[in-house]
């Protein structure tokens, strides 16, 4: 298939050529009916030809609005793209089809895919672009339009099965914790499939993104545990610098010697305070230490 650029022609202002087929339509007519009278049929035809010519002139009369391009062909054959705003005269044989270069967006509709680690989830993502090649997005795809709008589907569904929900690993880029990452990467990837239609994507990102409603329940507690394991590793890493510190003191300051049994016990009920998830309550030692 040979590719069609872009190219710019051409075009007369439009109000000098409205005003000179009114003036041919307005004498044409003037001609044949004065004329007409006086039985001078030839310049009665002059008359007509002249007002029919005014008509035909008209033809070739289109506006072009800001941020609007004019693509013009002849018989099928791109001749070339008219940017210039306003009233605008081009060839009558010329077809003039408009083509917008403003700045539209659209939001996919709610995709279930497998992700990486093969969970169903719902991803859609809104997709901020615009035309910048109008021959292309008029010659070289049928309807630009709704050709953007499913080749963005397919490159969401395809940028969702290459990464995972969730990150699992610190150096990992997952769907939920690289908002930035994956949003480029998804332009990148509509921005591929839609360069052949003229089209230049702007900006994507996700709209929405959570699991599938049959595993969302289950998915909901394996992050809660995720949670609970990382808090508890946590406080247990601080418990356990707390009793090295507190046996530290202990024996720096000599208030008391514990051998290896009582030094485990102390242990073992330190950490149980510290760790535990309700208030403890303390036992008080009326009698001999030993």
């Amino acid at each position: 298939m040979s590719e069609i650029r872009e190219k710019d022609t051409g075009s007369l202002p439009g109000i000098p050529m409205l005003l000179a087929s009114l003036a041919l339509i307005v004498a044409g007519a003037y001609m044949f009916i004065a004329l007409i009278r006086a039985d001078a049929g030839i310049v009665a035809i002059g008359g007509i030809l002249a007002a029919l010519i005014g008509l035909a002139l008209m033809a070739g009369l289109y506006t072009v609005a800001p941020n609007q391009s004019a693509v013009l062909s002849l018989f099928g054959k791109y001749v070339g793209t008219v940017d210039e705003t306003g009233l605008r005269w081009n060839n009558i044989f010329y077809t003039k089809k408009k083509i917008s270069k403003r700045v539209r967006n659209f939001e996919s509709g709610k995709l279930k895919v497998n992700e990486l680690d093969g969970s169903p989830i719902e991803i859609a993502a809104i997709v901020v672009w615009e035309v910048s090649d109008s021959a292309e997005a008029v010659f070289n795809v049928d309807d630009y339009e709704s050709f953007v709008q499913i080749q963005s589907e397919a490159a969401i569904r395809a940028m969702a099965t290459s990464y995972p929900y969730d990150q699992h690993e610190d150096d990992q880029i997952s769907l939920r914790s690289h908002p930035d990452e994956i949003s480029e990467r998804l332009r990148h990837e509509i921005q591929e499939r839609l360069a052949k239609a003229g089209i230049h994507v702007i900006e994507s990102r996700i709209s929405h993104l959570a699991y599938s409603p049959e595993i969302a329940g289950a998915m909901l507690q394996r992050q809660q545990a995720g949670a609970i394991i990382a808090a508890r590793k946590k406080i247990v890493e601080g418990a356990v610098g707390m009793v090295e510190d507190a046996l530290a003191e202990l024996q720096s300051k000599d208030i008391v010697d514990l051998d290896p049994e009582r030094r485990a016990a102390m242990v073992s009920n330190l950490l149980v305070v510290l760790c535990s998830d309700k208030a403890t309550q303390p036992i008080v030692n009326t009698g001999s230490l030993y």
